[in-house]
């Protein structure tokens, strides 16, 4: 059956429209790839924007994108070309953030390639980093109005197998954009960090200068020219911005000027090189200064947060931060007469803060904290940033730096993309905060990482710098942001202990540390009791002692136990060199005698109001007379003698020991033995001899007196032999033998000599 005619008719229309399609097609293909889906990027190529200028665009300039392309395939990449992709403006301050961090390619977070800003970059070799560079006039980036825009960089080509050409690699940065000067701008303080790591050691040369000794050489490497320390001198200078320098920074460079000499390896000291970088820095620093807000940190850069952890365990640890606040002003008035510091701000490291925290800051007289945002949390969601300034309670005020533009700076700033983005992130971040509240006037403060680098530095002063160019914000200080207007809905609630980062925790000071620096300080405080010039000891130790409760030891718990323990070991060299000289036995012979100690003063300076005792082990057997006062001068010694007294033979153990006037030990004790011999046998034997001989002598002596008076008495009143004269008595006949001859034996009844002399004489 034949086709209808208006069949046929439908059919062959439908063909021509088909062959039109399938044409149509075949000329629109090469013109019309199929869009890139989100987050599809080969990143093939890296690509780095290493510099944008002008940081902030006016109408009228040209901007200059600058970086490398580099191939990080196998294989040649050919056909490619580079171009600029703007889209914006931005809406808010997360928005910023999040494009910094996506990695990802989209069309529609990325725009479209900007035609007149395509660059051919043809072929790509494997590993090889291109420059790049395009220029663009500002009218044609399509800005149409005020605000923050995120500007891109990307390099499309074609796969290798050929194809519609594809984007390879991109990178992002930032372009704030200003149409006219607001009325209400942003107040901003930017805070400038001097602090570097302690350097000073509590050791000073044995020369009568008193030398300091520093624990190496390399603060002399941060003040010479290019130094990081340098560099923020040279930098800020020439910044709007409040100072914040630790004073143990000035004591050092001071003490170096003077002469120093660095320790070595092998704890021998040779002469420090630094002095005339030394003066130089210090002149440079001096001008800098003048006429600026300067902050003062306690000396050292006390570790507020350890001590309210842990040092409030241990008795006395807290004065430390007193003695360390007032400290920073006696330094200041000795290095830089001429600069008048705040003391009354504390700086917890991190901004961390906590109740106890605020109240062992502000004991020491700081009204002002200074926290950061992460820790002092926005709570309902405030759509805007508010001012730093909260009160809470008491008189005090923490002032709240912004925690994103604190910490912008923290990177590898070696690094060209790293820097010039976090310039351009630091300036859209200032800029969305005026957005936010064009109306409303706040003050924001930046309080950057403690210790910048030479490159971080040289980052953060080309964002301070960049905003010098902006309509939005207006330079300020620290002290007029604690004093600004507070906002009624920020948060002045202090979170909770708990609330306290754990990773700052495991990096504070332990209570059993603060224990061993009280006892140096209990140790300094009796050395110095028998010191003639206390301050020549006293003042190293006490500012080292002040070193070792200093933020900068977090991280490097090695170099805090190491610097504690130099401290330590030189305290004890230094009190034994006052010592007892080491004695040896002796040997007493006789009732009384002697002892004598010797006292020996190697410092160079004399000491007084030592009390040297010696203790008898038996005093029943050796007694010793009372302790003794004895000073000795510097270089020399003493020898102390000690009256003896002894009552039976034998050994003694006596032990010799040195006192403070307030009774505590000092020094070592020194033990020795005295062997008593004031009684032996052959004296013994001595003198019985002589007693028994005394003794015949006089028994001698005697029994002949009375011989003679018994025959006296005997002898008639007529002289003859019947009177019993002595004639009748020799008539007698001889003396018994064993008779002395004095006639003892005639004791009887009989006998008419008187009975009781011979008694007495018998007995």
């Amino acid at each position: 059956m034949p086709a209808r005619p208006w069949t046929a008719r439908r059919r062959l229309a439908a063909a021509v429209l088909l062959g039109l399609a399938v044409l149509a097609g075949l000329v629109q293909l090469p013109s019309a790839p199929p869009a890139q889906a989100q987050g599809e990027v080969s990143r093939s190529v890296d690509v780095s924007i290493d510099k944008l200028t002008p940081t902030v665009p006016a109408e009228g300039d040209t901007v200059t994108v600058s970086g490398k392309l580099t191939n990080r395939t196998a294989e040649t990449i050919t056909d490619a070309h580079a171009a600029l992709r703007v889209v914006g403006p931005l809406d808010s301050r997360s928005t910023i953030a999040q494009a910094r961090e996506r990695n990802g390619f989209s069309q529609q977070s990325d725009g479209t390639e900007i035609e007149s800003s395509k660059r051919n970059v043809g072929s790509l070799a494997p590993g090889v980093s291109e420059p790049f560079k395009i220029r663009i006039s500002v009218g044609k980036l399509g800005l149409d109005r005020g605000g923050v825009y995120q500007l891109a960089a990307s390099v499309s080509a074609p796969p290798a197998g050929g194809g519609y050409q594809r984007v390879v690699g991109i990178d992002r940065t930032f372009l704030p954009w200003q149409e006219a000067a607001r009325e209400q701008r942003t107040n901003l303080s930017f805070m400038w960090p001097l602090i570097s790591e302690p350097h000073l050691t509590a050791r000073t040369e044995a020369d009568d200068e008193q030398t300091p000794v520093f624990k190496s050489d390399a603060l002399e490497r941060q003040l010479r020219p290019g130094g990081r320390l340098q560099q923020l001198v040279s930098l800020g200078a020439d910044l709007p911005v409040t100072w914040v320098i630790d004073p143990d920074l000035l004591a050092g460079v001071d003490a170096m000027r003077e002469g120093y000499s660095v320790q070595t390896e092998d704890g021998k000291t040779v002469p420090g090189k630094g002095q005339a970088v030394a003066k130089a820095w210090l002149a440079q620093l001096e001008e800098a200064l003048d006429g600026r807000e300067v902050v003062a940190l306690p000396f050292g850069d006390t570790d507020v947060a350890s001590l309210a952890h842990n040092g409030e365990k241990v008795a006395g640890s807290l004065d430390h931060l007193k003695n360390a606040t007032e400290m920073a002003t006696t330094t200041f008035e000795t290095v830089l007469p001429g600069v008048k510091p705040r003391t009354d701000f504390a700086w917890p490291v991190e901004g961390a803060i906590d109740p106890a925290i605020v109240n062992t800051a502000t004991s020491a007289g700081a009204r002002n904290i200074i926290a950061r945002s992460d820790s002092l949390k926005e709570a309902g969601g405030l759509p805007y940033t508010p001012s730093a300034s909260r009160p809470i309670g008491g008189g005090r005020t923490a002032v709240v730096a912004d925690s994103r533009l604190s910490r912008l700076f923290e990177g590898d700033m070696n690094q060209a993309e790293e820097s010039s983005v976090a310039v351009q992130e630091f300036l859209a971040q200032t800029q969305m905060i005026t957005l936010q509240q064009p109306n409303r006037e706040r003050s924001i403060v930046v309080a950057p990482q403690r210790t910048p680098t030479a490159s971080q530095a040289q980052t953060m002063a080309a964002a301070v710098d960049g905003l010098s160019d902006s309509l939005w914000t207006d330079p300020q200080n620290l002290a007029r942001a604690a004093k600004a207007e507070p906002d009624p809905r920020a948060n002045r609630t202090v979170p909770g202990a708990s609330a306290y980062p754990n990773d700052l925790r495991r990096q504070e000071i332990p209570t059993r540390t603060f224990q061993q620096i009280q006892e140096t300080q209990g140790k300094v405080q009796d050395f110095q009791q028998i010191l003639d010039a206390p301050g020549r000891v006293v003042t190293p130790f006490t500012t080292a002692i002040l070193r070792e409760l200093s933020n900068q030891w977090r991280g490097d718990p090695n170099g805090a136990t190491a610097y504690r323990e130099n401290v330590s070991e030189y305290l004890k060299e230094l009190t034994n060199e006052v010592q007892l000289v080491d004695k040896s036995d002796l040997t007493l012979s006789g009732r009384s005698g002697t002892i004598p100690v010797t006292v020996q003063n190697k410092l160079l300076q004399d000491v007084k109001g030592l009390r040297l005792e010696l203790r008898s082990s038996s005093p029943k057997r050796l007694d010793v007379s009372k302790s003794q006062w004895i000073e000795v001068g510097g270089g020399h010694s003493t020898t102390v003698k000690f009256d003896t007294e002894a009552f039976a033979n034998g050994p003694v153990e006596i032990e010799a020991q040195l006192y403070t006037a307030d009774g505590q030990t000092f020094g070592e004790a020194k033990t020795f033995t005295v062997e008593v011999t004031s009684i032996t046998s052959t004296v013994l034997l001595v003198i019985g001899v002589g007693i028994l001989l005394l003794v015949l002598a006089g028994v001698r002596m005697y029994t002949a007196r009375k011989r003679r008076a018994a025959a006296e008495d005997a002898e008639p009143e007529e002289d003859g032999p019947e009177a019993g004269g002595p004639e009748a008595r020799q008539d007698e006949g001889p003396e018994d033998p064993g008779s002395d001859g004095s006639g003892d034996d005639d004791t009887g009844p009989e006998s008419g000599a008187p009975s009781g002399a011979g008694e007495k004489v018998d007995r």
